[in-house]
């Protein structure tokens, strides 16, 4: 339980000091929950590129078949490589044994990474990998500094490279301060190509964090338009039933 809290608390601690300090500014992701295809796509990348080390455990595989317009055959054929069935979970297949061995702790489960974290900040910490020889990994990232995760879309993004600035302290000092990055080696996409895959990625993990999401948005609208023709009804019961008192 202590072990389970402690992974939870490091996933949010860096949202809380992003929130507080304000100082990286985060590209809108504008993500269509409602864009199906979208969803597919981004469900084909998250398999491919991140369920191999992070899992899903509170999202079955048979969901993604009613939710994201794909059939059964289609998850089985296009999404399950490892012999699971249609109604498992989407968990990973590297032990917390192995995890922790490779990368000093297991790697969180991604299920409401975009509750926690927010669509905005997955967009621009996917798209904000860059180069840094001194990490263990060899990237660092300007949204999450000295991450403890590879860059894992780097084949279809290219390599990225820091880009910094110097600024003057009270003192008189000088420091060389991150600016931003820019692309040094083109990967297998265009730039405008990779935000569109990130931004797939990240519409299906925030579908993943609320499934249920524009059921209940539907739903709402529909109390609402029933509460509003049920006030029309009982107005009307009311002056009826008053007309006579005075």
């Amino acid at each position: 339980m202590k072990k389970q809290l402690l992974a939870f608390l490091m996933l949010v601690a860096p949202a809380v000091g992003l929130a507080s300090s304000g100082e990286v500014h985060l590209d809108k992701a504008n993500i269509d929950p409602t864009n199906q295809e979208s969803l597919q796509l981004g469900a084909k990348t998250f398999v491919n590129y991140c369920l191999g080390c992070h899992s899903a455990k509170f999202q079955r595989y048979n969901r993604l078949a009613r939710d994201i317009g794909l059939s059964e055959d289609d998850v089985m054929q296009n999404l399950m490589f490892t012999g699971e069935k249609i109604g498992d979970h989407m968990d990973t297949a590297m032990t917390r044994g192995d995890a922790k061995n490779w990368f000093g702790a297991p790697p969180p489960d991604l299920t409401l990474v975009a509750r926690v974290r927010g669509v905005d900040w997955l967009y621009t910490y996917l798209r904000s990998f860059y180069r840094d020889d001194s990490r263990p990994f060899g990237v660092n990232n300007v949204v999450f500094p000295n991450v403890g995760m590879p860059n894992v879309l780097w084949a279809l993004q290219g390599e990225q490279v820091p880009v910094y600035k110097t600024e003057t302290d009270d003192d008189g000092h000088e420091h060389k301060v991150l600016e931003g990055v820019e692309l040094e080696e083109a990967g297998v996409q265009t730039p405008p190509d990779f935000d569109r895959t990130v931004r797939d990625l990240v519409n299906f993990l925030a579908y993943m964090g609320e499934p249920i999401k524009q059921q209940r948005k539907a739903l709402g609208l529909k109390v609402l338009l029933f509460l509003l023709v049920f006030f029309v009804v009982a107005y009307l019961l009311k002056k009826e039933y008053w007309k006579d008192v005075h």
